[in-house]
């Protein structure tokens, strides 16, 4: 053989293999190719000084910027000033693999590297290098604590790029916020990115806008962002109120018996009266006739009321803290700040757990992440568990996946999962398993699924004699600090989910000496055990992916039951009656290809979601950029005084008499702007109770999108003659004196006060009961 067939032999192979290891992986030659050039960059940015370093990187700036993606030559030189840069302000100096994820992100793509891998220095160099291209920057994080502490913790490094970089965080006003906007980087959370999308939208005047043109989106937890929170609204709402408690209906539901007086579905996803508990409900409000027509908003304050006694349960989808009921996001295992279902569903639950009701309003604005992020041209992303989503990410971002290599191979130990006939017999074998590793003083992390079955977890430890740390909901203000240690030896950490915890598990804690690292080393490093199925295999791949970074020795496995939630959700149908030994444990194989089959279903159905509610949302984003084209004319220019000059003559002559040309035109513009937000609000409120009904036109064969278009295309299209001609009518009735035009007199009266929250996806939501159906009929179908 030839040496240059021998090269195209190893060459195939290397393809081959990537087609096989990572299938929805772009291919990373072109990359690799660039490594040496950039390590030939390294003695001569070494010698230079900081200003000198800074110069370099300024001369890059020439470049007109115009291509979408950088040139070879760029991407060179951008990560050699990069890796030097890093090594300057941390004491870190990039590795190879590192520089492929900047190349990654500086092409568009969403980069999959493992936990400890060094994403944040990735993120800064990628950020840095958009800028430099006179692009502007938002490196979006999963919370405010990660955008803070990275934004920090990275400026020195921005700072040598001469790049300017801010974080935008809950307590910030308008005038931090403008300033952090206008830097060439910005640092912040999803959510708050989105508030201030709602804020400036409503702005009645340009001074007041605090965001620039979206540019370029480097999303951290990109899969956790872009696909887990993509269909969640982030809303802004006006005119404070308080909500009304329906203390009666959720005192007659507290009595109710389930079997008896209501039943379930096998999803835990709905909860109706049966005829025994109708009577009982009925005879509780005097006699009322809950299916008659007088009945009827009785009977859906009782559903309601069902659904939270029933469905939702306190310390696992909520806390009751500082008086308040917190939801608690699932896929992260903490605290959903701001967050909320929808108000009916929210006070129906404060009403339950006897806590002051929360504020309720007129939703004026709303936007999903996924619409907030389709505004930016380009995007790109880095997270732990990109593959299992590919298909997800180029179907609605059409974004594609660049898996980067680890810099020292993987030698994690993943153990086959352990299955049991009951809860309890799993239960006494997670803390048979914790006491047997902990004996030799290896550390321990153990993910559970909920609030609830961490501390129910911690009791059972504790009683066996082993103490543990749990990070749950409760405590996540001090999740770093617990997260950092619990690779100290003989630590026990319980934790909920560990998706964007954000900080490394190093092995002899964070303080630990060389000798601390060694002996957990020769133990065996870090031991993940996952006391059960998540309903993503990507959230079992975080939590495993804790062990085992940079190289590092560590060990996984997960103990299941046939009774465990993603189970139940996915295939509750267990197929015979499994064999078990005497400690409860399923001996038969076929049963762990179960449970992956009931996660493959919840992971099918969770996709037919996303998909099924974009497609409702795609219309309303695209009718909001339409209707914001039209308000930007109103806002930056002179569309509301030509119309109402044309349009009342004179009283814009009795108008123009007392105020000067820009106070006459803050006058008009106030007036079209309050009618235009208005009937956007209505719009929202219509739409809201079209998409409710929609699916009981589905029982008359009609195509609820198909119906959801029909109603919400003339509605829109009526938005702007309507505006127009109430700004018309305002304008006629205003009183015009010496000291001005008397706006709130002719009822343009803007909300004393606004506030933003994200609304939680109603879990009784008909589009999931249907996809869970539909996702379970084709794989029978196959099957069969």
């Amino acid at each position: 053989m030839t040496q240059k067939q021998a090269s195209l032999l190893t060459r195939s192979r290397r393809l081959l293999r990537r087609l096989v290891d990572r299938p929805a992986s772009v291919d990373l030659t072109r990359y690799e190719a660039l490594l040496p050039a950039v390590g030939a960059r390294e003695q001569d940015l070494l010698e230079l000084t900081d200003a000198e370093l800074t110069g370099a990187a300024t001369a890059l700036r020439d470049s007109d910027g115009a291509r979408p993606t950088p040139t070879d030559e760029q991407l060179v030189e951008i990560c050699a000033i990069g890796r030097e840069a890093g090594r300057r302000a941390l004491g870190e100096r990039a590795f190879d693999v590192q520089l492929l994820g900047v190349m990654g992100l500086l092409t568009g793509r969403v980069i999959q590297m493992a936990t400890g891998e060094g994403k944040t220095l990735v993120g800064a160099i990628a950020a840095a290098g958009h800028a430099l291209r006179g692009r502007h920057v938002h490196v979006i994080s999963v919370n405010d604590y990660l955008a803070r502490r990275d934004a920090r913790w990275m400026r020195p490094v921005l700072d040598l790029f001469g790049v300017s970089v801010d974080w935008v965080e809950p307590g910030h006003g308008r005038a931090e916020r403008a300033r952090a906007y206008g830097c060439e980087v910005t640092y912040g959370s999803v959510s708050e990115i989105g508030f201030d999308l709602l804020r400036d939208r409503l702005a009645t005047l340009t001074a007041d806008v605090v965001q620039r043109t979206p540019d370029v989106a480097v999303v951290d937890e990109a899969d956790s962002v872009l696909v887990d929170e993509a269909r969640v609204p982030l809303v802004m709402a006006g005119s404070v109120a308080s909500g009304a408690p329906d203390t009666e209906a959720a005192r007659i539901v507290s009595r109710l018996r389930p079997g008896l007086h209501y039943e379930t579905d096998a999803d835990g996803r709905n909860a109706w009266l049966t005829p025994a508990g109708t009577s009982v409900v009925e005879k509780a409000l005097g006699g009322v006739d809950l299916y008659s027509e007088a009945g009827s908003r009785r009977l859906a304050a009782i559903n309601v009321a069902l659904h939270a006694h029933v469905l939702l349960t306190r310390d696992v989808d909520y806390l009751v803290r500082d008086d308040k009921v917190q939801l608690i996001n699932t896929s992260r295992g903490r605290v959903a700040e701001l967050q909320r279902w929808p108000d009916g569903l929210q006070t129906a639950v404060e009403a339950k757990e006897q806590v002051p009701p929360s504020d309720q309003g007129e939703i004026l604005d709303s936007v999903t992440v996924q619409g907030m992020l389709a505004r930016y041209p380009t995007v790109s992303g880095m997270t732990g568990t990109a593959v299992a989503v590919a298909e997800t990410l180029r179907e609605f971002y059409k974004l594609e996946i660049a898996v980067i290599p680890p810099n020292e191979p993987n030698i994690r130990l993943d153990a086959a999962d352990r299955v049991f006939a009951t809860r309890a017999d799993k239960f006494r074998a997670v803390v048979a398993e914790v006491q047997r590793v902990h004996a030799g003083g290896r550390p321990v992390l153990i993910g559970t699924q909920d609030v609830a079955e961490s501390e129910e977890l911690a009791g059972k430890l504790a009683r066996a004699g082993l103490d543990c740390v749990v990070l749950n909901a409760r405590n996540d203000a001090e999740e770093a600090e617990i997260i950092a240690e619990a690779g100290t030896k003989g630590a026990i950490t319980v934790s909920t989910q560990m998706a964007g915890r954000g900080t490394d598990i190093k092995l002899g804690g964070s303080h630990g000496t060389t000798d601390d690292y060694e002996q957990v080393v020769e133990l065996g490093g870090l031991y993940v055990i996952g006391t059960a199925r998540y309903r993503s295999s990507r959230l079992d791949d975080q939590l495993r992916g804790r062990a085992g970074r940079q190289g590092d020795p560590g060990g996984s496995i997960f103990f299941a039951c046939l009774n465990d939630e993603v189970v139940l959700a996915g295939a509750p149908d267990v197929p015979g009656n499994p064999p078990t030994d005497d400690n409860g444990e399923v001996t038969s194989p076929a049963i762990s290809r179960h449970i992956d089959h009931a996660q493959r279903v919840t992971e099918a159905a969770n996709l037919e979601i996303h998909r099924n509610t974009w497609r409702y949302t795609r219309l309303i984003e695209r009718q909001r950029d339409d209707l914001l084209g039209y308000r930007e004319e109103v806002l930056r220019g002179e569309r509301a005084t030509e119309l109402l000059r044309s349009r009342c003559p004179q009283r814009f002559a009795e108008l123009d008499a007392v105020l000067d040309g820009a106070a006459r035109d803050r006058v008009c513009r106030e007036i079209l702007l309050f009618h235009l937000d208005e009937l956007w609000s209505r719009h929202l409120a219509v739409l809201a109770d079209v998409r409710e009904s929609i699916h009981l036109r589905a029982l008359g064969r009609e195509t609820p999108i198909d119906e959801f278009h029909r109603a919400a295309i003339p509605e829109f299209h009526a938005i702007y003659p309507e505006a127009e001609r109430l700004a018309e009518a305002t304008f006629a009735e205003i009183t015009v004196e010496e000291g001005g035009a008397d706006l709130a007199g002719a009822g343009v009266r803007r909300p004393t006060s606004t506030w933003t929250y994200v609304v939680h996806d109603n879990p009784f939501d008909s589009d999931a009961e249907q996809a869970l159906k539909k996702v379970r009929g084709t794989l029978r179908k196959r099957r069969g």
